[in-house]
C-alpha cells in the first residue's frame, strides 16, 4: 500500500482508517484470534456484523476507527495487525474520546500494537485535536494494561459494574493520558 494512503507511518506500522473494503481480512483474522480476544473482546467475524461495526466507525462524526498495518508484511497489501478505536469523542472544552482496541493473533508479542498506538496517539492529539483520551480496561486482561503502560498512560481509578461484556457487567480499570503526557501539543 502506498505510504500516502496512511495517517502516520512508523518503522514497522502503519495507520488508515478503517474501510468497508477491509471486511474479509478484518473477519478472517478476528475468527484466528478467537482464543486471543476472549473473553475481554469480541470484535466482529462475519460480513454482516463487520458491515454495522465498520459503517458505525465511519459514519459517526463521535468515532474513529484504525487499523494498524505490518509494513511490508510479505504480502501485496500490508496485513492488519490489530485494530484502534476512538469512540465517544467531545469537542469543546473536553476535547476526549475513549479507545477500544485489540491485537490479531499474529501479531501478538511482536510490538506492533504499541507502535500503532504511539501513530494513533500522535494523530488523535494532532490532527483531530483532542486533549484527552481514555482506556478502560478489565483488571485481569494483561495484555491491555501492559499496552496502556508501555504507552504512557495513568491509571486513574476503578468502575465497578462498568461495561456490559459477555453477558455481565464487568469492572474497569480507568487509564487515561493527555497530550502533554505523551509530548504533544494541542
Amino acid at each position: 500500500m502506498p505510504e500516502s494512503d496512511y495517517l502516520a507511518v512508523g518503522r514497522r506500522t502503519a495507520i488508515r482508517t478503517i474501510t468497508q473494503a477491509d471486511a474479509e481480512e478484518f473477519t478472517t483474522r478476528a475468527r484466528e484470534s478467537r482464543d486471543t480476544h476472549r473473553p475481554w473482546l469480541f470484535p466482529p467475524d462475519d460480513a454482516r456484523a463487520y458491515a454495522a461495526y465498520a459503517g458505525r466507525l465511519i459514519d459517526d462524526p463521535t468515532k474513529a476507527g484504525f487499523l494498524v498495518c505490518e509494513r511490508g508484511g510479505g504480502t501485496p497489501a500490508d496485513p492488519i495487525a490489530g485494530f484502534i478505536n476512538i469512540n465517544n469523542i467531545v469537542a469543546g472544552g473536553f476535547r476526549c474520546g475513549a479507545l477500544g482496541y485489540g491485537a490479531f493473533a499474529h501479531a501478538l508479542g511482536r510490538g506492533l500494537m504499541s507502535e500503532g498506538l504511539e501513530l494513533v496517539l500522535r494523530y488523535a492529539f494532532g490532527p483531530l485535536g483532542l486533549h484527552r483520551l481514555e482506556a478502560n480496561i478489565q483488571p485481569g486482561n494483561e495484555g491491555s494494561l501492559a499496552l496502556v503502560r508501555r504507552a504512557g498512560f495513568r491509571l486513574e481509578g476503578f468502575s465497578p459494574d462498568f461495561l456490559f461484556i459477555d453477558g455481565a457487567w464487568r469492572d474497569h480499570e480507568r487509564w487515561a493520558i493527555t497530550a502533554e503526557m505523551a509530548g504533544q501539543k494541542t
